[in-house]
């Protein structure tokens, strides 16, 4: 193994913030710097490592609202979508446009981008030698919500699709928020518990999504069976 992926949850909404350490060259990226960025720091430090790259999942302010002061100390460079950059339309400093299917090498650790819209136009997965890093696309046991600005259920209903019949089913899933009994899970368990994952019918996913999840269902998700 290349890397280790380290795991702070931060903030009042559970966020899941991501430190992927490259350990060949101690370099590192984090995933969607949000909240207590001191304690992303004190981490860093602590592991001897330099943090050259800010991977953004998507825009939303929940998952960025530490970048400018996380900027402060590191001179990251900032990689996110080209479909969400137009989507956040942000006046960043010369950020890294990608688009999915694009690979980025830290140090000796390759991670590609997929592109998994649905949450927002440009959302991104961050998939790296069997983990896949997942935002707000899916979450365990759940996904995210497609009714804010930018969400679209439809493209939801084939991003999941798409990541659970292209990826092992032993893929380790590491979501963006702190919404399930457990901090990570497999594919293969999502197949197997997560709803969204078991519907098969783009139009009953829609309904699903849109008008009945959330009102049977709250955090903390456990596997269900529709």
């Amino acid at each position: 193994m290349t890397f280790a992926i380290h795991t702070l949850e931060l903030g009042p909404m559970e966020n899941f913030v991501y430190l992927i350490h490259d350990l060949s060259s101690n370099r590192a990226a984090v995933v969607d710097p949000a909240w207590e960025v001191p304690q992303l720091v004190k981490l860093a430090k602590k592991q001897n490592i330099e943090i050259t790259d800010v991977l953004l999942t998507h825009s939303h302010h929940d998952h960025i609202n530490g970048l400018n002061e996380l900027l402060e100390t590191y001179d990251a460079e900032i990689h996110l979508l080209k479909s969400e950059a137009q989507f956040w339309d942000h006046d960043l400093e010369k950020p890294t446009i990608h688009y999915g299917g694009d690979r980025l090498e830290i140090g000796k650790t390759s991670i590609e981008i997929l592109h998994t819209p649905g949450h927002t136009p440009g959302s991104a997965c961050y998939h790296l030698d069997g983990n896949l890093i997942t935002g707000d696309t899916l979450f365990l046991f759940g996904c995210g919500r497609c009714d804010f600005d930018g969400g679209n259920p439809e493209q939801m209903y084939h991003s999941l699709k798409k990541l659970g019949s292209e990826l092992n089913p032993e893929t380790i899933i590491h979501p963006g928020h702190n919404y399930a009994h457990k901090c990570s899970s497999t594919m293969a368990e999502q197949l197997e518990g997560n709803p969204f994952m078991q519907i098969n019918d783009l139009d009953k996913f829609i309904d699903y999504r849109m008008h009945q999840h959330d009102l049977e269902r709250e955090t903390p998700y456990s596997p269900i069976v529709l």
